[in-house]
């Protein structure tokens, strides 16, 4: 049978390899807890002594520091065109149709080829619609819901 703190040290060891292979501030709160419980066990706590200490630091540990870690390691990133483009209304400036091929609309001063999302749908000019993904150089768009036609950013033309 392995030892309480034989495991502790395997946890420690998987959570840190965990950690540096998916680099997403997942399981390195689990490693704290881990350290946590392993000390206990080295001066002869009992198992759930040990295992009580584990998830009270790792939830301490994720509860506090992990807000403030991500938002640290967030600092940096910086919003690409795409990312800030998705589930923007874009108005149309030359009717969509995906058997045709042709299809362009207006965003933000820049005009952008456009084919819609579903192949049976067909947008006219002036439509608002809404930006589901970018493919390349193309927009690819959908249908807005009405409720939403209204509240649209004014600023598409």
């Amino acid at each position: 049978m392995i030892s309480s703190e034989m495991f502790w040290v395997a946890v420690i060891v998987i959570t840190v390899i965990v950690e540096f292979i998916t680099v997403g501030l997942t399981t390195i709160w689990m490693t704290g807890g881990a350290l946590v419980a392993l000390a206990i066990a080295l001066l002869g706590g009992g198992l759930n002594l040990q295992i009580a200490a584990f998830f009270a630091v790792t939830f301490v540990l994720l509860y506090w520091t992990r807000p403030i870690a991500v938002k640290y390691l967030n600092s940096h990133r910086t919003r690409t065109n795409v990312e800030e483009t998705l589930g923007s209304p874009v108005r149309v400036i030359e009717r969509i149709d995906n058997q045709a091929e042709t299809g362009k609309v207006h965003y933000k001063g820049m005009e952008w080829t456009a084919r819609a999302v579903l192949d049976e749908e067909v947008f006219e000019v002036d439509d608002i619609v809404v930006v589901q993904a970018i493919e390349g150089v193309k927009m690819l768009v959908a249908r807005m819901p009405i409720a939403e036609i209204s509240d649209a950013d004014t600023d598409i033309a």
